[in-house]
């Protein structure tokens, strides 16, 4: 017998400590407890499994949000309201983070419903979409199926965006995926050298848009980093896309946005009916609220944890003559040497879970996102084992 709305809120306990855990709002191993009980199809990994195949931050959002959450869902698991004006709220604070006015932004189910609409509004049949191989695939995956041609540019020597490369593809092209940091390289193109880029194609394709995706924004610890919004709201042609799913914790709320020139912004919102919110909940909304609410030191104490991370695996593979992209994010881009399946296989068997094959580098490397240091120091002693380099006690 199916479950209503009330009868899963007073299921799961909302109101109880510890029952709405940051697992379920971070979607990292969320298709385990509850999920997996109502739906066993989606118990992918099992209790105990290290993940490491998804982007998401290993402690979950923390509890501001979790509370706002609860807070959110009222007395007794009541439906929140969905006219509870919390889509003009978050825009509210989206706009005093960013300095910019709330036509400038628009909401979505995640960066995913971004990098749709994005793709929808600025490609079509003679209007090609240009991305690396590989990169994030949402935008070239819509492309397709809307049957929309795609031109993939080849990453540079060092996993980079090869700018000349693309931007010879970009002439005459609808819309530049431009993901910095890239997934699944890790690879970041510096700030001056991306304006710059910007500029050109501006210059040789007035008609190109490019979306620049700031999902990793804030896991960048370069030097030369900075944000393109201050272009983005002043050039028609630029969009800025960022996520609550990544650094924030939030994956399993699905909850992003983007932020640009008034004239893009009104057609994405335009496009999709509602401006963003139609397919937005109400506790997603709560919580980037408080997410965006919370001291800068969250995300400063965030990246602070995941760099020395970061730098302990990087170092164990490099220390071990397997050598990583210059990851600039929350995951690392690693030659380990032979297929990345029957890598990816064999740490499954041994509790760990690493990323799907990104072609066409499956034969030769693999992706591997970044838990906490004792869940990597536990993963690296399976990764000796796997990859028959056995961990040094130093590294241990």
């Amino acid at each position: 017998m199916p479950l209503t709305r009330r009868e899963f809120v007073q299921t799961v306990g909302v109101g109880a400590a510890g029952a709405l855990t940051s697992s379920y709002i971070g979607a990292r191993g969320r298709e385990n407890g509850v999920w997996a009980a109502l739906e066993p199809s989606l118990a992918a990994a099992e209790p105990g499994t290290i993940v490491l195949a998804s982007n998401e931050n290993p402690l979950g959002p923390g509890k501001t949000v979790l509370d706002a959450v609860r807070a959110a869902f009222g007395d007794g698991g009541r439906a929140p309201g969905r006219y509870s004006g919390s889509a003009g709220e978050l825009i509210d604070v989206i706009t005093k983070k960013f300095g910019v006015k709330p036509e400038n932004v628009v909401l979505g189910c995640g960066s995913t419903q971004i990098l749709r609409s994005a793709t929808h509004l600025f490609t079509a049949k003679d209007k090609p979409l240009v991305g690396t191989i590989p990169t994030y695939e949402e935008c070239v995956g819509y492309a397709e199926m809307m049957g929309y041609p795609v031109r993939g540019v080849s990453l540079d020597a060092d996993f980079k965006i090869d700018l000349d490369k693309m931007g010879d593809a970009a002439k005459g092209a609808g819309l530049i995926f431009y993901c910095n940091p890239n997934n699944p390289t890790a690879t970041y193109v510096g700030a001056k050298a991306s304006r710059d880029f910007f500029a050109k194609v501006n210059r040789e394709s007035p008609g190109t848009t490019i979306l620049v995706d700031e999902a990793y924004f804030d896991y960048v610890t370069d030097p030369d980093h900075d944000t393109h919004v201050p272009l983005a709201i002043e050039n028609p042609r630029i969009i800025v896309a960022r996520t609550f799913s990544k650094a924030y914790g939030m994956a399993g709320l699905r909850m992003g946005y983007a932020i640009g020139h008034p004239e893009t912004i009104k057609k994405m919102a335009e496009w999709d009916a509602g401006g963003g919110t139609s397919s937005l909940n109400v506790l997603a909304m709560h919580a980037g609220i408080a997410a965006l609410s919370q001291a800068p030191g969250y995300i400063t104490a965030e990246r602070a944890r995941n760099t020395e991370v970061r730098d302990f695996t990087m170092k164990w593979f490099a220390d071990r003559g397997m050598k990583p992209t210059d990851s600039q994010a929350n995951f690392m881009f690693v030659d380990i040497g032979r297929p990345a399946k029957d890598f990816r296989a064999a740490c499954r068997a041994r509790g760990v879970m690493v990323a799907r094959d990104f072609p066409p580098f499956e034969k030769t490397h693999c992706r591997i996102s970044f838990g906490t240091m004792e869940e990597m120091k536990k993963a690296v002693a399976v990764f000796g084992d796997v990859l028959g380099k056995k961990t040094t006690a130093a590294a241990a």
